[in-house]
C-alpha cells in the first residue's frame, strides 16, 4: 500500500483545514484507514480511524466534536476535515493503514505510512 498525504498548512487558530490521502497498490475498500500526527518532541498519537465501509469512525479525545473522518473508496481517498483549529493541533499529520485492515488507535497496528502533511495553527 502507497500513501500520499497532503491539504497541511499554515491557519490561524479557530480556521479550518481538509487533509486527503490517496491510497494506491492494494483494494482500497477492503481496509480501513486511520490519522496520526506527531508533534516536535512528542510521541506519534492517535487521531482518527474509519472502518473500511465508511460505516464507523473512531476519534481520539482531542479531535472529538472538531474533526471528520470520512472516505470515498471510489477515490481512493481517505479524508481529516479539520475546525475550530488551535495551536496545539500542529504536528506533522500522517494517514496509515492497518496491517490487518482492521483500523484501531495504536500506532503498531499500522503498517503502511504517508508521509506527513505539516499543519501549523497560530495563535
Amino acid at each position: 500500500v502507497q500513501l500520499q498525504a497532503s491539504g497541511g498548512g499554515l491557519v490561524q487558530a479557530g480556521g479550518s483545514l481538509r487533509l486527503s490521502c490517496v491510497a494506491s497498490g492494494r483494494t482500497f475498500s477492503t481496509y480501513g484507514m486511520g490519522w496520526f500526527r506527531q508533534a516536535p518532541g512528542k510521541e506519534r498519537e492517535f487521531v482518527a480511524a474509519i472502518s473500511r465501509g465508511g460505516s464507523s469512525t473512531y476519534y481520539a479525545d482531542s479531535a472529538k466534536g472538531r474533526f471528520t473522518i470520512s472516505r470515498d473508496n471510489a477515490k481512493n481517498t481517505v479524508y481529516l476535515q479539520m475546525n475550530s483549529l488551535k495551536p496545539e493541533d500542529t504536528a506533522v499529520y500522517y494517514c496509515a493503514a492497518p496491517r490487518t485492515g482492521v483500523a484501531g488507535y495504536r500506532v503498531d497496528e499500522y503498517d503502511y505510512w504517508g508521509q506527513g502533511t505539516q499543519v501549523t495553527v497560530s495563535s
